[in-house]
This record gives C-alpha cells, structure tokens and sequence, in this order.
C-alpha cells in the first residue's frame, strides 16, 4: 500500500455515486474488523456496511490489502503521546500502556502488524515517539534498538494474549474470572496435572491481586519496571566504562 501508488489504478470519477471516501471506507473497515474479526472481513460484507456494491470500492482501493493497511494505520494514531515533560522512564511507561491498551481494544491488528509493512502516517508517528525516547536514555547508539526492541515486543505478546484472552471470555459468556476459575478447575480435576498446578499456588498467591485484571497489571507494570531497569543499568555500565 505505502510502497506502491497512494491512488487505485482505475480511473476515477470526479464525484463517487455513493459519496465514498477514503476516510469513511477505513472508519468503516475498523469497524466491522472490531465487531467480526480479521477472518470474517471481506470486500462483500464492507459494501453491504456501507450500502454500495463491492465494485464500488475499488475506485479508492485496488485490494482487500490495501483496506487493511489502511485500518491498521489508521487505528495508531489512537495511540495518545506521552508527556513531553515526563522523564524517559514515564514517557516510555506511558507509550508501553498505550500500545497495549490498542493491542486489546483491537485484537485484529497483531496478526496485520507482522504480515505489512507499517510506515502509514500514523505508525510512523509512533516510531518516531518511540526512537525520541529512547535516545533519551543514554544508551549508546548501537543499543538503542535493541532496547526499543525488547520493549515493545514485549508489549505486543502480552498485549496480543491479554486481548484474545478476553476475546474468548465474551466468546464463552463468562466474565475473566469466571473463565479463570473454570479452567483451574478442569486442571485440578485431572490427577496428572493437579501436582503442576498445586505446586505453584504458592507463586499464584504471592503473584497478588484479586482479579485476574489485577494479577495481569500487577505482572505488566513489574515486567515493564524490569525492562527499564535493565536499560538503565546498560547504561550505567556503559558510562562507567568509558570513563
């Protein structure tokens, strides 16, 4: 999409019988992605959204592709900026929970992120942000994306698991919890693996929170603190280093 033309093949008309745009098509494709999933998506099914025939569409888009790419973009630039006041550490805190909380919001995007190549507008944006914190660290250069790396990387699989996890919780009707409780309990009820599960108890319990949201933020913020630990002590050793 972004490497190739910015305009379908197809010639244009000066005016759209439906009075489609770009805009309205990718608003409308996020839409039914959230509400359908990634599988269910079509050119079919986002017509009859709109009331247009598939045909229709084409002359905004030259493939079902090229929709994606759009929506996946366009979905970033809900990723809120940090504080630029904010130290690095904050900035990055606040960067990391904004991608997650856009990983869970809309679970159809990891899969897309890994298939294009994401340098929209908006993904762009987002990379920059990243890059502008990261420099502030300290680090050398050649540590920096190896950092940005370990960051956010992070932050997409737990981001991706946290988001299909609760997909499948209202798939099933059951609240998180519910869905927990139910599956500890098939578990225990199997003798083969009831000693797994009861030897790590004790690391459940100390892991704290009441809710499987609490135990999942409480695991979240500890994990992130550990990465901007580890970036910090780099950098320090670093420095003492070369003095």
């Amino acid at each position: 999409m972004w490497l190739g033309r910015t305009a379908p093949s197809r010639s244009r008309r000066t005016e759209s019988p439906a009075g489609l745009d770009r805009n309205r098509i990718t608003e409308a494709s996020v839409r039914l992605l959230d509400a359908d999933g990634l599988a269910k998506f079509s050119m079919r099914r986002l017509a009859a959204d709109l009331d247009v025939t598939a045909m229709s569409l084409y002359w905004y888009v030259d493939t079902k592709d090229d929709l994606l790419e759009l929506a996946l973009d366009s979905v970033y630039a809900e990723i809120a900026p940090p504080r630029e006041d904010a130290d690095w550490q904050d900035r990055l805190r606040a960067l990391a929970r904004s991608y997650r909380e856009l990983l869970v919001r809309h679970i159809w995007i990891s899969p897309l992120a890994g298939t294009f190549l994401n340098i929209g507008p908006n993904s762009m944006l987002f990379s920059y942000a990243v890059q502008d914190i990261v420099r502030a660290t300290g680090l050398p250069l050649e540590r920096q994306t190896g950092a940005l790396s370990a960051v956010f990387q992070f932050v997409y699989g737990f981001g991706t698991v946290e988001g299909h996890f609760k997909a499948r919780c209202d798939a099933t009707g059951l609240t998180q919890d519910e869905y927990h409780q139910q599956a500890m309990g098939t578990i225990r009820a199997q003798p083969h693996l009831r000693q797994i599960v009861e030897a790590s108890d004790d690391l459940m319990a100390a892991r704290g929170g009441d809710t499987v949201e609490e135990m999942r933020e409480r695991d979240f913020v500890f994990a992130l603190d550990l990465l901007i630990a580890g970036i910090e002590a780099v950098r320090d050793r670093t420095e003492s280093a070369a003095q």
